[in-house]
């Protein structure tokens, strides 16, 4: 069974409870390195333990949250192992995946709703890397 990192701001804290029972339904652990209530935080504080924490290897891969995606995004891509994708729809989400090679999906909880949501997470979470020409470009994506 795979382990999902979660994280999320105030904003995204109601999608990631629903993103949570999703999780369990579909048979994931996951762990949750916050916010856990919805009063107002900062995203960073909880985007680079995630980070963290899919470097390390301690989840396998993660999910992540903020009312537009772009600031949980910004925060998460600093971190050199990671490939951070905003995805708003199914489509973006697999091609995230066999294209990209993102290990952490963004959802910008302000702009989808939970059926999204879940289309989103089931792309994301069931699409493997294609690799081939794809993995030429990964390659050149870190700074060394």
């Amino acid at each position: 069974m795979k382990t999902v990192g979660l994280a999320s701001d105030h904003a995204g804290f109601d999608l990631k409870q629903q993103v949570k029972a999703w999780l369990e339904a579909n048979g994931y652990a996951y762990k949750d390195f916050g916010a856990f209530t919805g009063d107002r935080c900062d995203y960073p504080d909880y985007a680079h333990p995630l980070a963290e924490a899919v470097e390390a290897g301690t989840v396998e891969g993660g999910i992540a949250l903020c009312g537009s995606g772009n600031g949980i995004s910004m925060t998460l891509n600093k971190h050199q192992g990671i490939r951070a994708a905003i995805c708003w729809n199914g489509e973006l989400a697999t091609l995230a995946r066999e294209h990209n090679d993102a290990n952490v999906l963004v959802l910008p909880a302000r702009f989808v709703d939970r059926r999204t949501a879940e289309e989103i997470l089931n792309a994301f979470l069931s699409t493997a890397f294609s690799g081939g020409r794809h993995l030429q470009r990964i390659n050149k994506i870190p700074l060394h």
